[in-house]
């Protein structure tokens, strides 16, 4: 036989006033229905809670340690209609976010900052994978937002515009075209070594460089999926690199930057990405915390 949450506030009120009159009138009831509801509780679990006579009554050692719990179940049970609540409203609950690793360098910390500041009850969980990992995670709803380059099925997926940039040529330090008065053309990179972007893991990457600067294939001495990675490589004389302009905060040394000559100023695009038919509230509110986040 189970317990209602009405014999375990009788037995806090009892337990706190040491009384059974001052408790009945708390609880706004005649003394004999709570006598009734404490014996219905101590049958229902098989002890004795209280030593009671017509001159005290205090708590049984067992009374003492069933009284802890009481108080601890009584307080989740107020306290689950406004989580209830919360949820089904978004103001709290959990949004899990996918990212590139590129975007890393500024935008996924701005971005935190604002739904922590805008959302503190929702916890966001992160996960770094390159935008295919993304697509088919929140395809599934094992992701609720992702941070990703396009292309995207509309159909599937809504996006917003969140940042655009620059692609820039990351070579060694001291390299010859550092001193050119002007953009880096195709024609510049005549007998270059080329470090590239992978075509199966950075796909986005990979069509932006060959549409951007069209250049020799056979020249490309190592693929890599991440832009630290490509940097590194440059650090150590292995070839130049296609980089977004936002690559210049990670400072890696014997590294420097210059432009290039693009047919669109800043091509490298990084969207929010969300499915169209979510069932997770908390998205929506996210959604809407950052609807001012502009490129």
């Amino acid at each position: 036989m189970g317990y209602t949450l009405e014999q375990l506030r009788g037995l806090v009120a009892v337990a706190e006033e040491l009384h059974f009159g001052r408790a009945a009138a708390r609880l706004r009831m005649t003394q004999p229905p709570l006598s009734r509801q404490i014996q219905k509780l101590e049958a229902a679990i098989g002890v004795q809670l209280l030593e009671r006579d017509n001159r005290h009554v205090e708590l049984t050692p067992a009374g003492e340690a069933f009284l802890v719990e009481a108080r601890r179940i009584l307080a989740i049970a107020e306290a689950a209609p406004n989580l209830a609540q919360r949820i089904h409203s978004g103001s709290r609950g959990v949004v899990r976010l996918g990212f590139t690793a590129a975007s890393t360098f500024g935008t996924l910390g701005h971005l935190l900052n604002r739904l922590e500041q805008q959302l503190p009850e929702v916890r966001i969980e992160l996960y770094e994978m390159v935008t295919r990992e993304q697509i088919a995670a929140l395809a599934s709803e094992d992701l609720h937002l992702g941070l990703a380059r396009p292309p995207f099925d509309s159909e599937l997926f809504d996006s917003r515009l969140l940042h655009r940039e620059a692609l820039l040529l990351a070579v060694p330090a001291e390299h010859r075209l550092i001193d050119l008065d002007r953009p880096v053309g195709a024609e510049d990179l005549t007998g270059e070594p080329l470090i590239f972007h992978s075509q199966q893991k950075a796909r986005y990457f990979y069509d932006l460089m060959v549409s951007m600067v069209p250049l020799a294939q056979e020249r490309v001495v190592h693929s890599v999926s991440q832009v630290l990675t490509m940097l590194w490589l440059v650090s150590a004389n292995r070839g130049v690199a296609f980089v977004p302009a936002s690559a210049t905060l990670l400072r890696i040394p014997n590294v420097a930057f210059v432009p290039l000559a693009t047919h669109v100023p800043e091509p490298v695009e990084l969207h929010l990405l969300w499915p169209r038919h979510s069932r997770n509230p908390a998205l929506a509110r996210a959604l809407i915390a950052l609807e001012d986040i502009s490129p």
